[in-house]
C-alpha cells in the first residue's frame, strides 16, 4: 500500500513536471511589424521606376511606381532571392506617422473616417511578418487579391 501511494505521488509529479515543461518550450508567437510604407517612399513616388523603400538586415524592400502609384511590392533576399508577399486591406490605420504601432492604441482605435489601407507583407527570419502599410489611393491595382487584416494581440 505505501509503495503504490509513493509510486502514484512520483508519477504524478513526473506529469506536472512535463506539463509546465511544454508550456515553457512552446514556440512564441509570430510578431507583426507596422511600418508606415507612405512615409518610407516619400517624394519618390512621383518618380517612375523601381525605388528602394527599406532595408532590414538580408531584406531589401523596393516598390515599382507607375504614375504615382505603387504597380508593385517586393522583397528580396541576399541569398534566397525573391520572397513570397501577402497582401491585406484594413480600414484601421496600422502604422503611424513615425511608422510605429502598439496593440494598446490598436485596441482603442476607432475605425478611420472611410480610408482603406492596403498592406503587404512578408515572414523575416525570425518567423515575424513585416506589414507595410499605404493608403488605397497610392496603390495602382487596389485591393485586387488583399485579404481582410485581422491583429493580433
Amino acid at each position: 500500500m505505501n509503495r503504490t501511494r509513493r509510486l502514484l505521488t512520483a508519477l504524478i509529479a513526473i506529469l506536472g513536471i512535463f506539463t509546465f515543461v511544454d508550456g515553457a518550450v512552446a514556440a512564441p508567437k509570430a510578431k507583426h511589424h507596422h511600418q508606415n510604407g507612405k512615409k518610407l517612399l516619400g517624394e519618390k513616388i512621383k518618380i517612375n521606376g523601381n525605388h528602394v523603400v527599406d532595408k532590414k538586415g538580408v531584406h531589401t524592400v523596393s516598390v515599382d511606381v507607375k504614375d504615382g502609384k505603387i504597380a508593385a511590392f517586393h522583397v528580396k533576399h541576399d541569398k534566397k532571392g525573391e520572397l513570397p508577399i501577402k497582401k491585406y486591406k484594413t480600414e484601421k490605420k496600422m502604422a503611424r506617422a513615425d511608422g510605429l504601432q502598439y496593440a494598446s492604441y490598436l485596441l482603442a482605435q476607432a475605425q478611420s473616417l472611410g480610408t482603406v489601407y492596403i498592406g503587404y507583407a512578408y515572414i523575416d527570419e525570425y518567423g515575424d511578418e513585416e506589414i507595410y502599410w499605404y493608403p488605397y489611393e497610392m496603390i495602382l491595382d487596389g485591393d485586387t487579391g488583399a485579404v481582410e487584416y485581422i491583429p493580433i494581440y
